[in-house]
C-alpha cells in the first residue's frame, strides 16, 4: 500500500443552485495540478446545501452532475466523491457519490436520517455500508449524521480510511469536532471529516472545522473556521501499519453483526 493523497474542499455553497455550485466546485478545482491528488472530497449536498425541497434539486444517476463529477475526475486524474440528491426507482436519496477516473460510479446512500430536520420523512435511508478501494487503500464513506453511531463506523479491520461528508451547523461543531476524534482513535485509522461553512437558505450557519486525523486523533490538517479552503494532505501508509502493528487493539475487539 502507498501513500495515500487527499484533497478537501471546505466552502459555502449556493442554496439549492445545482448549477452555480458546480460552477463553483470547478472553479476550486482547476488550481489542482493533474496527477497531483488521488481523491478529491466535497461536502454533504454539494450542490444544494442540506434541504428537504427534492422537488427542486433531484438529479439521477444520468444527470448533469454525475457527469461533471466523472469529467472532473478524468481531467485530474482522481476520484471525486460529495453527496447530493438523487432519485432512484421514485426513491429520494442523500447519495455520496464516488466517481472514478476510468469512468466507473459507486455510491453510498446515507443510513442514519437527521429526523430533526425531518430528513426521515423525506428522503429513503440506505441499507448497506461501503467500502471502495483507491491505490491500495480501503475507504470508507459516511454522511454527516452518520457520525453519532458507533456502531455503523465500527471498523472490524474493514478499512483504512474513513470519511464523513457534512452539513454539520455551527452551534454543534463541539459535537463535530470531539466524534470525528473519537471515531478515528477507536477504530485505528485516518479520518477526514468535510463540511460546508458560510450559511444556508434558512439562515443556519456552519463553520466548516474540516480536518483530516491520523489514527491517534491527531489532527494533520484543517481548515480555518468559516473559510473557503482546498486542502491536499499525504496520508502515510507507514505511519498506519506501524500504530496497527504495535498496538494492535481490533485483536481483542468485540464481533458483532448489524441487523437492517
Amino acid at each position: 500500500m502507498q501513500d495515500l493523497r487527499i484533497t478537501i474542499i471546505q466552502t459555502s455553497l449556493h442554496w439549492e443552485d445545482n448549477a452555480s455550485n458546480r460552477k463553483h466546485f470547478s472553479k476550486l478545482i482547476k488550481p489542482i495540478r493533474k496527477g497531483s491528488t488521488d481523491l478529491i472530497i466535497l461536502p454533504e449536498m454539494f450542490t444544494s446545501g442540506f434541504t428537504m425541497n427534492v422537488g427542486k434539486v433531484h438529479e439521477t444517476m444520468k444527470g448533469e452532475t454525475i457527469a461533471w463529477m466523472l469529467q472532473t475526475a478524468k481531467e485530474k486524474q482522481a476520484v471525486v466523491t460529495g453527496s447530493l440528491v438523487i432519485v432512484d426507482k421514485k426513491n429520494y436519496f442523500n447519495r455520496l457519490i464516488w466517481a472514478q477516473p476510468d469512468g466507473k460510479v459507486l455510491h453510498y446512500d446515507k443510513r442514519h436520517l437527521f429526523r430533526m430536520a425531518d430528513e426521515h420523512l423525506t428522503y429513503t435511508a440506505g441499507e448497506k455500508r461501503k467500502v471502495f478501494l483507491l491505490n491500495g487503500w480501503r475507504i470508507c464513506p459516511l454522511i454527516c449524521y452518520d457520525l453519532r453511531f458507533p456502531v455503523w463506523s465500527r471498523n472490524q479491520e474493514e478499512y483504512d480510511l474513513l470519511i464523513y461528508v457534512a452539513n454539520w451547523p455551527k452551534r454543534r461543531s463541539f459535537a463535530w469536532k470531539q466524534l470525528l476524534i473519537a471515531r478515528a482513535i477507536e477504530n485505528q485509522c485516518f479520518t477526514a471529516g468535510i463540511n460546508r461553512a458560510g450559511s444556508d437558505g434558512k439562515d443556519i450557519p456552519y463553520s466548516g472545522d474540516s480536518v483530516v486525523l491520523n489514527p491517534l486523533g491527531k489532527k494533520i490538517a484543517a481548515c480555518k473556521p468559516g473559510s473557503e479552503s482546498v486542502t491536499t494532505v499525504t496520508l502515510s501508509a507507514a505511519e498506519l501499519e506501524v500504530l496497527r502493528t504495535s498496538f494492535p487493539v481490533s485483536k481483542d475487539a468485540d464481533k458483532f453483526t448489524i441487523n437492517n
